[in-house]
């Protein structure tokens, strides 16, 4: 800018125009790319038009906006007006060294405003060095140098050189929070992206410094707050200082504040409806009288207006909240209005470079012609948001020549999608080993592909799995899975098998938060009894074709999938035999039920209850036999409780378990990545199909102490327990831990 008003006022110095005078000849000189017709169009400029100071001096800034040019001058004579021009040199070739991951390099190459065949300019050069610097330290890159130099060419272009040295990663070491925090450091750590660095974490991204993590982390934490009743959280600051070398220290300051309540909550609606198209959400909003305020039940309510909206067909309203306080208590009004009658003219997907567009108009719950609803617009936003494809999301809301039809323009930034996850576990059980290959946007369709294969003692399991959702744009999803596996259970249940396993199923959302998931299984079986077995079960050697119909019915109401506060789910599941060398019947059910009991204090009710019956003369097949996971009755050995034949633990027809427990308060300030919990686990397995006095109807029982503890050397999880009901036959296991995560 400072030179284009230095050249100006050079010009005008030596030129000036007393009268105002017509264009009669416009002559071009001095230009060799560029041609003169371009120019004569960017100038703005036309044979007739009358010129003065001002004029002049807007051509001048009109040419200089194009970049084309380093120089430019003008003379005014008598009716001729002369451009004379020095074009700025043609960059030929952008060359980055000192990158040599090709995605990181093109990600940089992105990040340049100036491209091949572009004009060279030093100011958009200098601004690209700006962003370029920024975007490397974003990527953890913060002691990163860039030099930037040009190497000149022939017929006046450029190479335009970026020298760049990466340095060493910027490592987040430790994570503080600091102030009335009110909650551990252990649960806000789970809140928050950004890791502390582990040497488990050697593929997670999340241990690196980034400035915009550590910004959507201050978001995370303030919505946990929000959704825990502290309505006036603040945030206050988030600070990274290194500590060493490339290591730093990142501190969240919190002030939690007071908690707030749901005092008076009503809804407003225009006259001339019917309330009792509502009646469900004025109930809901009853509930909320004196609960604990909640910014996600204050969302969840928006969510059920959204419903409201398709199925009564109320195309044209939008829903909104006022909040007032009262001490500490929140009064908040839903506010319904009608909005005016507008239509969808086209909706354009701008960003997607790699996902197809079908599968993000899959999402919309608009479409081409129907109403234009603010409410739905949310919604459709929300649903390509949680499919996990990109890291940004928005919409406009664009004029069109037609009064009463809107454009929508849909923009989304693709963010990466394949994942490689490794881990390692060591407990009083044993080891265990994992590995995994995940790809969540396969072809471009969000199609979900995944390859698995663990390791433990007994267990060898390899598995592939194909997950493509809206299947031909039923709204169900087309799950398939090949897997195999090899169980050596000689020493505690008396056989070993192979299994190869092929399904192929759907899934799909039958009702709000209740999920149908149904699906084939072709199952072959090879099994293989100890010499030591009984005769009886020495008839089960042998190979085995199943064929089945498995499915489940998923009731999930927690207020959360990871950790859950509040709620409770409900799981209902069979395996039915179509064509089978053995016919068994399969029933499964599971009850889980969370209650917040104080801030760091979580009450949870677990049920299980499981069967399996024979369909015909034989008997269950011992591999088919259900056991107690040690997790749903502690106090207990892996395997070793039930009805036993000879040695062998074999299992039985019927498994119950309960389970009730509750974290406890920091009695322990100090020991802040430290969870405890008290425990009562009671269960039992019975039921043998050939032999009844192998039975044992005994209830066992147990209580005790769970300690998690996120320590340097990975997450520890401790049990201490005591069995209070037990059988003769059973082998205790008073002490338990296991460490070990997937990174």
């Amino acid at each position: 800018m400072i030179r284009v008003l230095f050249l100006t006022l050079v010009f005008f110095l030596n030129f000036s125009v007393s009268n105002a005078e017509k264009v009669k000849i416009i002559e071009i000189n001095g230009n060799e790319r560029v041609s003169s017709e371009t120019i004569k169009i960017f100038s703005k400029v036309q044979i007739g038009n009358t010129l003065n100071e001002d004029s002049l001096d807007k051509i001048i800034k009109e040419l200089y906006s194009t970049n084309f040019f380093k120089n430019i001058t003008l003379g005014f004579v008598q009716g001729k007006l002369s451009i004379n021009v020095i074009e700025n040199p043609l960059v030929q070739n952008i060359e980055i060294n000192g990158v040599k991951n090709k995605d990181f390099n093109k990600a940089i190459s992105d990040q340049l405003s100036i491209k091949e065949k572009n004009s060279y300019v030093e100011e958009i050069v200098t601004n690209d060095l700006e962003k370029t610097s920024n975007f490397l330290k974003l990527s953890g890159y913060y002691f990163s140098t860039i030099d930037v130099s040009i190497r000149e060419n022939s017929n006046n272009t450029v190479t335009l050189i970026y020298d760049i040295n990466l340095g060493e990663k910027a490592l987040v070491s430790k994570i503080n929070f600091t102030g009335n925090k009110i909650y551990k450091k252990s649960t806000l750590s789970r809140v928050i992206v950004t890791e502390e660095n582990r040497f488990w974490k050697f593929l997670s991204k999340k241990k690196y410094l980034n400035e915009n993590q550590i910004n959507l982390d201050r978001r995370l934490l303030k919505n946990f707050y929000l959704n825990e009743g502290y309505y006036q959280v603040k945030v206050t600051q988030s600070t990274a200082n290194i500590v060493k070398d490339n290591n730093f220290m990142i501190t969240y300051n919190i002030d939690a504040g007071k908690k707030y309540f749901f005092d008076n909550v009503e809804l407003v609606i225009p006259t001339d409806y019917d309330i009792s198209n509502f009646k469900d959400i004025v109930n809901e909003l009853n509930d909320l009288k004196n609960t604990e305020y909640s910014l996600k039940k204050i969302e969840n309510l928006l969510d059920e207006i959204d419903k409201i909206a398709v199925t009564k067909q109320f195309e044209f309203i939008t829903a909104s909240f006022e909040e007032k306080l009262l001490e500490n208590k929140i009064n908040i009004k839903f506010i319904i209005d009608e909005t005016q009658k507008l239509y969808v003219n086209r909706i354009n997907i701008v960003g997607n470079d790699i996902t197809n567009e079908n599968v993000i108009r899959n999402f919309l719950v608009v479409d081409e012609g129907d109403p234009l609803n603010e409410i739905l617009n949310n919604k459709s936003i929300s649903k390509i948001k949680s499919s996990g494809l990109f890291s940004k999301v928005d919409y406009q809301i664009r004029d069109t020549n037609v009064d009463y039809k809107k454009d929508i323009q849909i923009n989304v930034i693709e963010q990466p999608t394949g994942e490689i996850t490794a881990g390692a576990g060591y407990g009083s059980s044993g080891q265990t080993l994992s590995f995994g290959i995940k790809e969540n946007n396969f072809g471009g369709n969000a199609t979900k592909l995944n390859t698995s294969l663990s390791i433990s003692e007994d267990t060898l399991k390899g598995g592939l799995t194909l997950d493509i959702p809206n299947y031909r744009y039923s709204d169900k999803s087309l799950k398939l899975n090949l897997s195999r596996t090899d169980n050596d259970f000689f020493d505690t249940a008396g056989y070993k098998n192979t299994v190869s396993n092929f399904t192929l199923g759907t899934g799909f959302e039958y009702k709000q938060d209740l999920f149908f998931n149904p699906l084939l299984s072709l199952e072959f079986e090879d099994l293989e009894t100890n010499s030591n077995a009984s005769t009886t079960l020495k008839k089960q050697d042998g190979n085995y074709n199943n064929f089945k119909l498995d499915y489940n019915l998923f009731y999930d109401k927690r207020n959360q999938s990871f950790r859950p506060s509040e709620g409770f789910y409900s799981n209902f599941s069979q395996k039915i035999p179509i064509l089978s060398n053995s016919y068994s019947l399969y029933n499964k059910y599971d009850f889980k039920i969370y209650k917040k009991l104080s801030e760091n204090m979580i009450g949870s009710f677990a049920y299980h209850l499981s069967a399996v019956n024979s369909l015909d003369d034989d008997d269950v097949r011992i591999s088919e036999r259900l056991n107690l996971s040690p997790r749903k009755l502690r106090g207990f050995k892996k395997g070793k409780i039930g009805p036993k034949d000879n040695n062998d633990y074999i299992g039985g027809n019927y498994v119950t378990a309960m389970t009730a427990s509750s974290t406890l308060p920091d009695f322990l300030p100090d020991l802040d990545s430290v969870d405890f919990s008290l425990f009562i686990d009671a269960g039992n397995i019975w039921g043998v199909d050939y032999d009844s006095s192998l039975e044992n109807s005994k209830l066992r029982s147990s209580t005790g102490l769970s300690i998690d503890w996120l320590t340097p050397i990975g997450p520890l999880n401790f049990v201490f327990s005591q069995p209070i009901t037990k059988s003769s036959t059973d082998i205790e296991e008073t002490f338990r831990f296991n460490i070990g995560t997937s990174f």
